[in-house]
């Protein structure tokens, strides 16, 4: 088992932003008219694109949307959103935005990379933010990203700990690298429970070493979803990760059918507060602070402190977590919650290094 990873420094972003990871909202805004003091164009127009996933996905693309609203909020302006239904919706949908004399426009998801580095090189006067990708390079791109192999560490430890069958799975939307994060680091936090406390439990559906495991081949939930989360049932796994914006209530489906007593371990918001339909089935969640990061990056726009410095969440800015165990609270080992909050101490001393192919560079 190879656990590396380095340390990522807190931007300028990180400081006014992941203070709200948790809390979930944004500073009150000051006489000047913005929670930074400073004054705001009053036509200051923010926009966001979403990923094909849309923005009642529970997930990404309603994070992100969150975050830009709160913004506009506390800004006094208007937010513009445009929800992708396709992939081939994306450049249409960022043309349609600078036809609107948007200044900032946020896309969500690495699936629009392409897209967005196109647009940002044919109009340098917008500024363009992208949620989950930091291959632009360019001054008027600010990435938005996070270290979620960190916080995939301490959810994978936590689902070894609780598993009873001694099989836990996991798979994903598409193989990408915002979505193998959250496996490579839920497969490390399963080997180091396997490590520290003599056992063997298995994680079935990801392959560190190889890189390979099982995807449904879109943000969509339906049946390709189901039947991913079928297979890992069908091979006893009793804690199920799934990876890709709704995808997870294809799994949910799955479990209830099964009745079978499954748990799940949620992505990117707190699901357990999102999805009530089943909240009894989270375990935990892995978080990212999307919401906060996209607020911050758009009221630094508004204040003219737009910087293209990627953000990069990690557990030591509180870009990234894991949620409370909310209803398991009862059922897990009572030592967990100390060994998580150990290991994540040793997380951001560099004691325990997590690295994962995708995390950001």
């Amino acid at each position: 088992m190879k656990i590396t990873t380095r340390k990522t420094a807190l931007s300028g972003l990180a400081a006014l932003g992941v203070a709200a990871l948790f809390a979930g909202c944004a500073s009150a805004p000051s006489d000047s008219g913005n929670a930074s003091g400073a004054p705001v164009a009053s036509d200051f127009v923010p926009c966001m694109v979403s990923d094909s996933g849309g923005f009642d996905d529970k997930s990404f693309n309603q994070l992100g949307l969150e975050g830009l609203t709160a913004a506009a909020d506390t800004l006094g302006v208007k937010p513009v959103s445009v929800q992708s239904n396709s992939d081939a919706d994306f450049a249409p949908n960022i043309s349609n935005l600078v036809d609107q004399n948007c200044n900032l426009i946020v896309t969500v998801g690495f699936n629009l990379a392409a897209a967005t580095k196109e647009a940002a090189a044919a109009n340098p006067k917008t500024n363009f933010a992208i949620i989950d990708d930091n291959s632009i390079v360019s001054d008027n791109v600010k990435p938005i990203v996070f270290d979620t192999a960190q916080a995939a560490f301490l959810a994978g430890y936590a689902s070894a700990s609780y598993s009873k069958t001694g099989v836990v799975g996991t798979y994903g939307g598409m193989q990408i690298p915002p979505v193998t994060i959250f496996m490579d680091g839920f497969a490390d936090g399963v080997a180091y429970f396997n490590q520290a406390k003599g056992k063997d439990v298995k994680v079935i559906g990801w392959d560190v070493k190889s890189q390979n495991g099982v995807f449904t081949g879109s943000f969509q939930a339906g049946t390709e979803s189901k039947q991913a989360a079928q297979g890992l049932i069908d091979q006893n796994a009793d804690v199920i990760l799934a990876c890709g914006g709704p995808i997870f209530l294809s799994a949910a489906e799955a479990i209830r059918d099964s009745g079978k007593p499954i748990s799940m371990i949620g992505v990117d918001a707190d699901l357990f507060e999102t999805d009530a339909q089943n909240k009894d089935l989270f375990l935990t969640s892995i978080m990212k602070g999307m919401k906060p990061g996209v607020e911050s990056v758009t009221v630094d726009a508004a204040a003219g402190k737009f910087n293209s410095t990627p953000f990069v969440g990690t557990l030591a800015n509180d870009g990234v977590g894991i949620a409370p165990f909310h209803d398991f609270d009862s059922k897990v080992d009572p030592a967990l919650q100390g060994e998580l909050d150990k290991i994540k101490a040793d997380i951001i001393a560099g004691t325990i290094t997590v690295e994962s192919p995708s995390s950001p560079k």
